[in-house]
């Protein structure tokens, strides 16, 4: 049984987001339904077991600024810059089996986004804001659920979900 009724709250703590339309807690939450409706058909590509544990996921997107990513990627990562991206999970694969099984709902973790860095790329690139927004949070959708790109065969396993999930969203796969 696929579950849709995940959620996504939204946290806006810089005022430039506004100029990114299609940023609503509704389509948000439709980006983090298609990603695990994904990894539901292909389970083999996923970190937690989303078919046997499928109950509703909530996640909280905080829309922020370069200078707090740089803070918090100097933080938990050691690394003193900005980033467009930082996912912060809650819980870990076996905690996830765990919470499934005994809470109505699963919060997931935090995602935060820079917005300087996102316009800057989405500039350099070409690309409409929406479009590299969309990428983001499901990159991010996916730090969350287990899923990162350390190694080559990582990167190349997290890609080709963010390409198949992106084109249901009518954007370009972003690594060509």
């Amino acid at each position: 049984m696929v579950m849709n009724n995940n959620h996504v709250d939204i946290l806006v703590d810089d005022e430039n987001w506004a100029k990114v339309t299609v940023i609503s807690e509704a389509r948000c939450a439709e980006v983090l339904n298609m990603v695990c409706d994904y990894l539901r058909k292909n389970q083999t590509s996923a970190k937690y077991d989303l078919q046997k544990n499928n109950r509703p996921i909530d996640i909280t997107l905080n829309l922020s600024n370069a200078q707090t990513i740089q803070q918090l990627n100097a933080q938990f990562r050691n690394l003193d810059k900005p980033t467009n991206v930082l996912s912060f999970a809650n819980i870990d694969s076996d905690d996830f089996e765990l919470v499934s099984q005994q809470d109505e709902r699963v919060f997931l973790g935090d995602i935060i986004m820079a917005w300087e860095v996102l316009f800057d790329e989405a500039t350099q690139k070409q690309i409409p804001l929406e479009h590299h927004f969309m990428h983001l949070l499901v990159h991010g959708i996916l730090h969350l659920l287990g899923f990162d790109h350390q190694t080559d065969d990582e990167a190349e396993v997290m890609e080709s979900i963010e390409i198949v999930v992106l084109k249901q969203l009518n954007i370009d796969n972003p690594y060509i």
